[in-house]
């Protein structure tokens, strides 16, 4: 018992020990692109050094929130540092309000431009950070998820990886067949200052990630960009219609994914740490630190095809792309 007493405080010390050693600093950047100046945080591992040139991961703020959220997360990050879930890395979160990590219609914000060609150059320049794709990576949670996909869809030169979390996204390819259902939290005043008024429906095309991963297909198949998508079933912004969509839309044209409906799960609540959990791991096992090739799949799939073939079965061929039609409900 005594034993048993001795390891829970031991262990109690040393996360906070850990937690003790990294900080989270925020530092503020100027640019002609967005309103500025531009809030960032930023959690460094115990043990930091500008010599190491450590993985980079932005993650990404939902509609509402800002910087502080890398805060609020920070027990998670660190949880997934003690258990060797996530490597040590430098992890980022910038206040773009409620942007959606985009540039506006009207050219009076760009967002997506800011983050990829002046604040990701900027925090590897002045955090020492890896400049390699195989060592950047994004997540986000809400309008943080909608901006993970949009950052790794578009810019599949810059990441490794995306893990986006309950995205803020609507099922349909074009403007006027989205419901209400799955935008009331976007009211038209919303839409109409980032989108034009009326809302550009081209433009809007166009950011919509279920057509950028049709418009960028061939780019994130060569990169290898690794993605995962994930939501809540009880989602109360609807927003497990949307990642439905957009999971079978990249199902049907051959773009592979990992796809998660997490049973039980709403938007917000005790639910979201443990799932960034299954995010960060992911992130690990398919970009920083890469699964070895599995040599019983090696040894298994000639064996297979030599039956296929026996029984007259066709070799494998990629799924032929199939017009995505309606949302899944």
């Amino acid at each position: 018992m005594l034993r048993v007493l001795m390891g829970a405080v031991m262990a109690l010390l040393i996360g906070g020990l850990a937690h003790a050693q990294t900080r989270v600093e925020t530092i503020e950047l100027n640019s002609k692109l967005v309103p500025s100046p531009v809030k960032v945080s930023v959690l460094l591992p115990a043990g930091y050094q500008a010599t190491q040139k450590l993985p980079l991961l932005l993650m990404l703020h939902g509609g509402g929130g800002d910087n502080s959220f890398l805060e609020r997360m920070r027990p998670t990050v660190e949880a997934a540092w003690t258990a060797k879930d996530f490597p040590p890395a430098v992890v980022v979160t910038p206040d773009v309000g409620r942007s959606l990590y985009m540039d506006f219609k009207d050219g009076s914000q760009k967002w997506e431009t800011f983050l990829v060609t002046e604040m990701i150059p900027e925090l590897r320049r002045r955090y020492g950070l890896s400049a390699e794709r195989g060592k950047t990576v994004v997540t986000g949670i809400s309008m943080g998820g909608l901006g993970s996909l949009r950052l790794g869809f578009d810019h599949p030169e810059v990441f490794g990886g995306l893990a986006a979390m309950e995205p803020g996204i609507e099922p349909a390819l074009a403007f006027d067949d989205v419901k209400m259902r799955n935008r009331f939290q976007r009211d038209d005043a919303f839409f109409a200052s980032i989108f034009g008024e009326p809302v550009d429906r081209a433009f809007w095309k166009t950011a919509n990630p279920a057509n950028m991963v049709l418009a960028n297909r061939n780019a994130i198949l060569k990169s290898g960009l690794a993605i995962y998508l994930e939501v809540g079933d009880q989602d109360m912004f609807h927003l497990d219609e949307g990642a439905e969509y957009l999971h079978r839309v990249m199902w049907d044209h051959g773009i592979p994914h990992e796809y998660r409906l997490v049973r039980g799960a709403d938007h917000t609540g005790k639910t979201v740490p443990v799932r960034m959990r299954d995010a960060l791991r992911f992130l690990d096992r398919e970009v920083l630190n890469p699964l070895p090739a599995d040599e019983t799949l090696a040894a298994a799939r000639p064996r297979i095809e030599r039956l296929r073939r026996a029984m007259g079965v066709p070799d494998d061929q990629p799924r032929p792309p199939l017009p995505p039609t309606s949302p899944a409900r």
